[in-house]
């Protein structure tokens, strides 16, 4: 099986890599490689390429740039998808697509599951939903993971934002009012690679994913806020500095959030047998292979 990877340079796409390996020959561009903002790039490498299976793994993730720079984020993250779909339909070829928590406003109150209705608050919530949208429109075999709070030991992310800041700082003020679900890249990773290799032992990934494909919530266990999380990590520094909770409004920015967008991985599970583990464990796990 030959696999095209996008966005390889960035969290999940670079673990993916590793995870990926073993099931076929792996193809894995960045940016510079393949520029989703350009349908025509797009078509033009998948048709050389020409893989059995494609994971898109790469998105416009600035939430609060988005709501100025809302045509590219539509182009990257919205029309994007649909154009990788369709080239996937056209090579009788699979797509595996990453999607987020964002797409919901948080007015729920209790875990999401893949039937709600979505709400997207904001520019990149919006696109987002609007790429899962695309991806079905096709009627290509997918499978979309919707996750939430991307962090990992590369890349932008909360948990090195903080970590950084825990070292210059002797304060940090941190919200303490909107929750979800921090989710590490190696465990989305390699949770894909376990659906995956499901699907080939079945047969063929497009196969199975005809009749097994479609939405899923893929995040760790458990929930916290941007501040439980937080004073989770810094728990590994050094020096901790005083933690300080803050509430939403003490710290405006550009895009909102939605207060609560915990999501139930219960179809997950389900379908595929597959529970990802309480969201600190996770975290100590990642923190353990930095110090390595």
């Amino acid at each position: 099986m030959k696999i095209l990877i996008t966005g390889a340079s960035g969290q999940v796409g670079w673990e993916l890599q590793r995870t990926l390996a073993p099931l076929g020959e792996v193809v894995a561009l960045g940016h510079a490689a393949l520029d989703l903002a350009n349908p025509d790039a797009i078509r033009h490498v998948l048709r050389q390429v020409a893989p059995d299976l494609i994971v898109n793994a790469a998105a416009y993730t600035a939430v609060d740039r988005a709501e100025q720079e809302c045509d590219l984020a539509h182009a990257v993250n919205g029309v994007a998808p649909g154009v990788l779909a369709e080239e996937a339909k056209h090579l009788n070829a699979a797509l595996v697509h990453y999607s987020t928590d964002y797409i919901f406003d948080g007015a729920k109150g209790s875990p999401y599951a893949e039937i709600d209705a979505p709400h997207p608050m904001s520019v990149y919530g919006t696109t987002k939903l609007a790429g899962e949208k695309a991806v079905v429109a096709t009627g290509c075999p997918h499978l979309i993971l919707r996750t939430s709070w991307v962090y990992g030991a590369r890349g932008k992310n909360f948990l090195l934002t903080i970590q950084r800041l825990a070292q210059e700082r002797e304060e940090l003020r941190v919200v303490d009012d909107q929750f979800g679900a921090p989710t590490w890249g190696r465990m989305i990773a390699e949770s894909t690679a376990v659906i995956l290799s499901q699907c080939l032992h079945k047969g063929s990934v497009a196969g199975v994913l005809r009749d097994k494909g479609g939405l899923y919530h893929l995040t760790a266990a458990g929930q916290t806020s941007w501040f439980g999380f937080a004073s989770e990590i810094v728990k590994h520094a050094d020096k901790p500095p005083r933690m300080t909770p803050i509430t939403t409004a003490e710290y405006p920015l550009p895009a909102p959030r939605p207060a609560y967008s915990v999501m139930s991985n219960s179809k997950l599970t389900r379908v595929f047998g597959i529970a990802l583990p309480d969201w600190k464990v996770s975290l100590a796990l990642c923190a353990a292979e930095q110090s390595k």
